[in-house]
C-alpha cells in the first residue's frame, strides 16, 4: 500500500515538473527575440536550449511502464532551469515584449483619458 502510495506521489511531481517546464518553453517561444538582449539576459536561443532541454528531460523522466526513462535526479536539474527562467529571466523580459502586459504609461493602468 505505501510502496503504491509512493509511486503514485513520484509521478505527480515528475508530471508536476514537465507542466512547469512546458509553460516556461511555451512562454519563452512567445516572447520577441530583441526583448532578451534588452532585458540584459542571454539570447533568446540559449534560454530555448536550456527551457528545450529541460523540458525533454523532464519528459523522459516520467516513468511508463514498459517504456525506459532518464534516470530520476534529472528531473531536479529540469526543474532548475525552468523555475531560472520562469523566476528571474521572464519578469526581466516581460516590460520588452510589447503586447497587453506591456509597460504602464505615466497616465496609469487604463491609459490616457
Amino acid at each position: 500500500m505505501i510502496a503504491s502510495l509512493q509511486v503514485v506521489i513520484f509521478i505527480v511531481f515528475y508530471v508536476a515538473i514537465f507542466g512547469l517546464s512546458l509553460w516556461a518553453l511555451i512562454d519563452l517561444l512567445r516572447r520577441p527575440s530583441s526583448a532578451f538582449p534588452q532585458a540584459g539576459k542571454r539570447t533568446k536561443g540559449f534560454w530555448g536550449a536550456i527551457v528545450g532541454v529541460a523540458t525533454a528531460v523532464s519528459f523522459s523522466v516520467i516513468p511508463i511502464p514498459g517504456v525506459p526513462h532518464l534516470p530520476s535526479f534529472l528531473a531536479l536539474l529540469a526543474a532548475v532551469g525552468a523555475i531560472v527562467y520562469l523566476v528571474d529571466v521572464k519578469p526581466a523580459v516581460a516590460p520588452y515584449s510589447g503586447g497587453r502586459r506591456g509597460p504602464r504609461g505615466p497616465s496609469g493602468p487604463s491609459g490616457g483619458w
